[in-house]
C-alpha cells in the first residue's frame, strides 16, 4: 500500500480538492577563404590551396600556449590553481591565420602564444570566437600566407583510417599518430561538449593533442580531437567533434561571433560520492558574461535558470539552457565557490552575484547545536518515482525507497518519493530519517493551502513561514521543530514554476545534524520533470 504524506494536517479529501482535476564578419575581420586569389568553398571542405597530402599537414598545425591562471580539479575535496595552463593544438584553415582550437584550450588566457611550423618564436594571437558547448575556439594569427587545411565532405565511417596530429605533452616536435574512425557517431553528450554526436577513434592521443585535427591520408579534417579518458577497463577512449558540426560553428566564430557560450572554460563534473555537481570553472573569459557576472576559476555552476547542472555528469543541462535563450537573455546563476563552501546567487546579463544563506544553514542556525551528532553521509544517489516525473538525490543510506504514486481519496494519483533508511520506522515515528516528495498539477490552490495540508501540525511546532525561492520553483516553506517530543526537525515546502503549471511538495525529516547536509542535497536536486 502507499505510504501517503504521513502526517496530513488536513484530510486526503482536502487535497483532492485541492488538487482537481517549458554569423559573419565585419568590415576588416578576416574570415573564411581570406582574400581574392585563394577562394574557399564556405562549408565544402574544399578549397584550391589547402594542403592534399598527409606529409603537408604539419605546416597548417600549430601548438597553442596559454598564459593565465586556471583553476584546476585534483579531487572532489580540492582544487589547484596554475599559473600557465598546458598548452594544446590547433589548425590553420585561412591563409590569413584563422585557426581552430578548443575552447577549454584559449578561453580565460590572460595571452596566447602560438608556434607555427618552422619557427622557433611564437607569434601572437587573439580568439575570434568560441562555443563551450562545442567545445571549439576560433583564434586568429599574426601574419599572412599560411598553408592551411580543408574540411573533409565525405562520409564519416566506421574503419576509416585516420591521423591525429598535434603537439602532445606539451612536447614541441610535431607528433602524428594514426589509427581508425572506431565509431563514427558516439554520444556528443559529454563533460566537455553537448552535441548530437561525436567521433570516437583508436589513434593514440595524449593530453596536449586538445584541439589538434584529425585527418584523412590526404590532409583533409575529419574532426577536431578534444578528449581523451579513461573507460574504466584499462583502455582510453578518445574523441572528436566531427568536421560536419565544427564546419558552420567554426564559421560564425570567425566573424567574430560566440556560439553557446557564456564565457566560460569548464568541464562538467558529478561526484557520486559528495553528491557535489555542476560545471567547473577553471576560467573565464575577460568581458564575457561569467566574468561579468562575478564568476571566476575554482567556481562551480550548479544553477542556471534553477535547474541543476551536471546531474548525468555532461554539458548537457548547461547547454541545454544556453540552447533556449539568446545570447544577452538574462540567466539567473547559482554558484558554490569552492575555495570556501560559500554559495551565491546572481545573473549572466543581469545583477552581480552575492552571497545568500542556504535552507540548510537556517535549519542549523536554528537547531544551535540541539541536534545530535549523526554519521556523515558517505555518498547520494538519485532517486525516481515509478512515471518518471519526480527526481531528487538522497543519502545512499536512504536505501528503502518507494516511488508508487500517492492515491488521493477521489483516486487522483498523484506522481510520488518516499526514501528513508527505513520506511516504516520512518511513517510510524520522528526517530528516523526520510523525505517525501510529490508533485500536483493544475488545481485552484495556493502554496498556503498546500503546506497547510502536508505540515506535521498538532505533533510538531511551527518555527515560521519564509518565501522560497531557488531559481526555478518560487513558494513558500515552513520549519517546524520538537516534533513528536523529539529534537527531530521538519522542513516543508510548496512551490512551483511562476507559471504555476505544477506544484512541488516536499517533507523532509531532520533526525541528526548529518540529515541537515542531506537536507541541502535534496533541495539542490529535487526536479518536476515535464519533458
Amino acid at each position: 500500500m502507499a505510504l501517503p504524506f504521513r502526517r496530513l494536517a488536513a484530510p486526503l479529501c482536502v487535497l483532492a480538492l485541492l488538487t482537481a482535476a517549458c554569423g559573419g564578419g565585419d568590415d576588416g575581420k578576416k574570415v573564411l577563404g581570406g582574400d581574392d586569389t585563394t577562394e574557399t568553398t564556405k562549408g565544402s571542405g574544399t578549397s584550391s590551396g589547402a594542403v592534399s597530402s598527409l606529409d603537408g599537414v604539419e605546416g597548417a598545425v600549430i601548438q597553442i600556449v596559454a598564459k593565465g591562471t586556471f583553476a584546476q580539479p585534483s579531487e572532489a575535496a580540492a582544487y589547484e590553481e596554475v599559473s600557465q595552463a598546458g598548452s594544446g593544438s590547433g589548425f590553420i584553415i585561412d591563409p590569413s591565420g584563422i585557426a581552430v582550437t578548443n575552447n577549454h584550450v584559449v578561453t580565460g588566457a590572460a595571452s596566447l602564444e602560438v608556434y607555427v611550423s618552422g619557427e622557433d618564436d611564437p607569434v601572437n594571437a587573439k580568439v575570434l570566437g568560441v562555443s563551450e558547448c562545442d567545445d571549439l575556439a576560433v583564434i586568429d594569427l599574426e601574419g599572412d600566407d599560411y598553408p592551411y587545411l580543408g574540411w573533409y565532405d565525405g562520409e564519416i565511417d566506421a574503419g576509416l583510417e585516420i591521423s591525429v596530429a598535434g603537439f602532445p605533452l606539451g612536447d614541441p616536435e610535431f607528433t602524428l599518430v594514426r589509427g581508425i574512425v572506431a565509431k563514427a557517431k558516439a554520444d556528443g553528450e559529454t563533460q566537455w561538449s553537448s552535441v548530437d554526436s561525436v567521433i570516437q577513434h583508436d589513434a593514440e592521443a595524449q593530453p596536449g593533442n586538445s584541439g589538434g585535427p584529425i585527418v584523412t591520408s590526404d590532409g583533409k579534417v575529419v574532426g577536431v580531437h578534444f578528449m581523451s579518458y579513461d573507460a574504466g577497463t584499462g583502455t582510453t577512449q578518445k574523441f572528436g567533434i566531427s568536421a560536419a558540426i565544427a564546419r558552420d560553428v567554426v564559421e560564425t566564430m570567425s566573424g567574430g561571433e560566440d556560439v553557446l557560450s557564456l564565457g566560460v572554460n569548464g568541464q562538467a563534473i558529478y561526484d557520486q560520492e559528495s553528491g557535489l555537481a555542476g560545471i567547473w570553472v577553471a576560467s573565464v573569459k575577460s568581458g564575457g558574461p561569467a566574468s561579468e557576472a562575478g564568476i571566476q576559476g575554482g567556481d562551480i555552476i550548479e544553477r542556471v535558470e534553477g535547474l541543476p547542472m551536471a546531474t548525468d555528469g555532461t554539458m548537457k543541462d548547461y547547454c541545454d539552457v544556453l540552447q533556449s535563450h539568446n545570447a544577452d537573455d538574462v540567466l539567473s546563476v547559482q554558484i558554490l565557490r569552492f575555495e570556501d563552501g560559500t554559495r551565491y546567487r546572481g545573473e549572466f546579463n543581469g545583477k552581480e552575484i552575492e552571497p545568500f544563506q542556504t535552507i540548510a544553514s537556517e535549519v542549523e542556525d536554528t537547531a544551535d547545536g540541539t541536534l545530535p551528532t549523526g554519521s556523515s553521509y558517505g555518498r547520494y544517489m538519485p532517486v525516481s518515482d515509478d512515471s518518471g516525473a519526480l527526481r531528487v538525490e538522497v543519502p545512499a543510506e536512504w536505501s528503502d525507497v518507494q516511488g508508487t504514486p500517492l492515491v488521493l481519496d477521489d483516486g487522483t494519483e498523484l506522481p510520488q518519493i518516499i526514501a528513508s533508511t527505513d520506511l516504516a520506522a520512518y511513517a510510524a515515528s520522528y526517530d528516523v530519517p526520510g523525505m517525501e516528495f510529490a508533485a500536483t498539477v493544475g488545481g485552484d490552490f495556493t502554496t498556503t493551502d498546500m503546506l497547510d495540508a502536508i505540515g506535521p501540525a498538532g505533533e510538531c511546532t511551527s518555527a515560521g513561514r519564509q518565501d522560497y525561492d531557488d531559481g526555478a520553483y518560487v513558494g513558500e516553506m515552513e520549519f517546524w521543530e520538537g516534533c513528536g517530543g523529539t529534537g527531530t526537525q521538519v522542513v516543508t515546502i510548496a512551490a512551483g514554476p511562476a507559471g504555476g503549471e505544477f506544484m512541488a511538495l516536499l517533507f523532509v525529516q531532520i533526525v541528526s545534524d548529518a540529515d541537515i547536509d542531506a537536507l541541502d542535497q535534496i533541495i539542490q536536486t529535487f526536479q518536476v520533470i515535464t519533458e
